[in-house]
């Protein structure tokens, strides 16, 4: 069992300045994979927040008892004092995260978002299958996976086993977050890793080509995994949401 109550898995609020960004972790994960972000966000002058979803840090029992309206509810409640504390307000995340962050900048006034290997579709193909599943076997334990070896491993803290019910409230926001792209205005960046195998190829392009922002870019990491924000290239991450969101706030003042 993962230890959660390191100082890296904590949630965390720091950095000052006018534009606040927003970070949100991925489904089963902890903010220890947003932290290096997010240190690298506050050193370029943003203030930074990462929350933790409900049901996550804890154990894979509390995360059964969570749905995706909890965590879209926490997300939401997050962004809506940000909104209010800072001239500018960014919402991203990653995997989970950025289908969350997409689902807020369709429903509230986000200045930018950016999404972090967002999933639009999975390479798993047992989704659909989730509520039947759940009944023969409750619990998924993940498998051993070579690439995670090239991740920080203290800041890889997230669960090795998560309840099987718990992948239809993760399809739910994947479904409502592409559903409404369209809605979608705000300048748009989306950075995925060719190293990825977990995203299908093409979630970036269904993302771009779904949104009405004028102001959209993508950006490609090139070996690091899913979990690309405590990999080495994090940061070209920081780099990448850097350049694009001083972009996004010269767009806005015009």
């Amino acid at each position: 069992m993962q230890d959660f109550s390191v100082p890296q898995a904590q949630a965390f609020d720091f950095g000052t300045g006018e534009h606040g960004v927003l970070l949100i972790h991925g489904f089963t994960g902890s903010p220890a994979h947003m932290r290096l972000i997010g240190e690298g966000l506050r050193d370029n002058g943003f203030a930074v927040r990462g929350i933790l979803l409900p049901g996550h840090g804890e154990n894979p029992e509390a995360m059964a008892k969570a749905t995706w309206q909890d965590w879209f509810r926490a997300s939401r409640e997050a962004a809506a004092e940000m909104r209010k504390q800072y001239r500018y307000f960014t919402v991203a995340g990653l995997s989970m995260g950025g289908c969350l962050a997409l689902m807020l900048a369709e429903q509230m006034e986000a200045d930018a978002c950016v999404t972090i290997a967002a999933p639009m579709k999975t390479t798993a193909k047992f989704r659909s299958l989730a509520p039947v599943a759940a009944l023969v076997h409750p619990v998924v334990h993940k498998r051993a996976d070579g690439s995670r070896a090239s991740l920080i491993a203290e800041y890889d803290i997230g669960y090795d086993s998560y309840p099987m019910s718990s992948v239809g409230h993760l399809s739910a926001i994947m479904r409502r977050a592409r559903r409404d792209l369209r809605l979608i205005r705000c300048p748009v960046l989306v950075i995925q890793s060719h190293g990825d195998k977990t995203v299908t190829p093409d979630s970036p392009e269904i993302i771009l080509n779904g949104v009405s922002s004028k102001l959209k870019s993508q950006r490609w990491l090139e070996n690091a995994p899913h979990v690309c924000t405590i990999s080495p290239e994090y940061p070209k991450i920081v780099r990448h949401m850097t350049e694009f969101l001083r972009d996004a706030e010269k767009e806005i003042r015009g």
